[in-house]
C-alpha cells in the first residue's frame, strides 16, 4: 500500500495526539420531512455494518473540487478503461447525492466495485473508515493517473547507517531532518490518532481535540517561497464511537450551497450547530482552501 500514492489534493497528515465520549447530542435537531430536498444532502443506506464507508463517503462528497472534478465530468477524459469501474461508481454515486431528488441512496453499486480489488470490504463486518479512505484515494489515483505530494511534517532524526557526512568536521553524523510543502494543496485530510497497541495491550485514544472550523493556517509548514495561499475551511468530519473491537461511524459535512452543517448517520440526517462540529469522537478532517461553484444537473435532451 505505501507504494501507491493518494491524488495531488488529498494528502494525509498523522497526527500523534491521544485522542472521551461524545458530547451529548440535545442540540441536534432534526431535519423536517416537510422540508424541501437539498443539494449535497442525501443519506446512505447502511448495507451491513458499513457506516465506516458511508461516513468516508459524505465527507469526500462535501470536498468542492472533488465534487466539481466528478459531477462535471472531467474525469471522463482520464480515466484508464483497465481500472475505471470504481471510479465511474464513485461518480455515478456523488451524481445521485448532489443532483439526485432522493432523500436517501444506496452505495451498493460502489461497494460492489470497490469490493472486487479489496474483497475485506464486501465482508458485512465493522472496518476502520481510515483504512477504507486509503483504498479509496488509492483507486482515484490508479484510474485517474494522479501525481501525489510526498510532503511529511514530521521532524525525523539519521542515526547508524544513514547519517550524514559532515564537511566541517569531516565525519558522519546523526542529523536532524524535517520535509515541508513545496505547494499547498487544496485539500488536506488530517488523521487523528485514536488505536494505541503495544504488544497485547490496546486501547482507544479519547483526548479531546481542539480543530478550528476556519482559518486553520498550514504556512509554518509551507516552504516559504509559496506560503501565499489561502487558509483552509474544515469541511467534513468522521466520527468514530466505541472501541478497538467495534463501533460506529458518522459524518458530520459543511453543504457548500447553503453553509449549513449536517450530521449524517447512514440513512439519519439531520442540520447541526457549528458548535456541535466540535467533538472528541473526530478521528478524521477534512480541510479545503477552494471555492465552490454549485453543480446543475445536465439537460437530458
Amino acid at each position: 500500500m505505501a507504494s501507491r500514492c493518494p491524488p495531488d489534493d488529498f494528502k494525509i497528515y498523522y497526527v500523534l495526539t491521544e485522542c472521551t465520549d461524545y458530547s451529548d447530542t440535545s442540540s441536534v435537531k432534526e431535519s423536517s420531512m416537510a422540508q424541501q430536498h437539498s443539494q449535497g444532502v442525501t443519506g446512505l443506506r447502511n448495507l451491513g455494518n458499513t457506516c465506516y464507508m458511508n461516513a468516508i463517503l459524505q465527507c469526500l462528497c462535501s470536498i468542492s473540487p472533488l465534487v466539481e472534478y466528478f459531477l462535471s465530468g472531467k474525469y471522463i477524459t482520464a480515466l484508464q478503461t483497465d481500472s475505471g469501474e470504481a471510479a465511474t461508481a464513485f461518480a455515478y454515486l456523488m451524481t445521485d447525492m448532489w443532483l439526485g431528488d432522493s432523500d436517501c441512496v444506496s452505495p451498493e453499486v460502489f461497494r460492489s466495485a470497490i469490493g472486487k480489488i479489496y474483497p475485506t470490504f464486501l465482508k458485512r463486518t465493522q472496518q476502520d473508515a481510515q483504512e477504507f479512505l486509503i483504498y479509496v484515494l488509492n483507486e482515484l489515483h490508479e484510474a485517474l493517473k494522479k501525481e501525489c505530494l510526498g510532503c511529511f511534517f514530521q521532524q525525523d532524526t539519521l542515526t547508524w547507517n544513514n547519517q550524514i557526512h559532515c564537511a566541517f568536521c569531516e565525519s558522519k553524523q546523526d542529523a536532524a531532518v524535517r520535509a515541508s510543502i513545496a505547494k499547498a494543496p487544496k485539500t488536506v485530510i488530517f488523521h487523528l490518532k485514536r488505536f494505541d497497541c503495544q504488544g497485547r495491550m490496546k486501547r482507544k485514544l479519547r483526548t479531546d481535540i481542539h480543530y478550528p472550523l476556519n482559518n486553520l493556517d498550514l504556512s509554518p509548514y509551507i516552504y516559504p517561497l509559496f506560503r501565499k495561499h489561502p487558509k483552509y475551511s474544515l469541511c467534513g468530519v468522521v466520527n468514530h464511537f466505541g472501541d478497538l473491537d467495534g463501533g460506529h461511524y458518522t459524518a458530520f459535512c459543511k453543504n457548500t450551497v447553503n453553509q449549513t452543517w449536517y450530521s449524517f448517520d447512514d440513512t439519519r440526517v439531520c442540520e447541526i450547530p457549528d458548535s456541535a462540529v466540535q467533538t472528541p469522537a473526530a478521528y478524521l478532517l477534512f480541510y479545503s482552501c477552494q471555492s465552490f461553484s454549485i453543480p446543475t444537473p445536465k439537460c437530458k435532451c
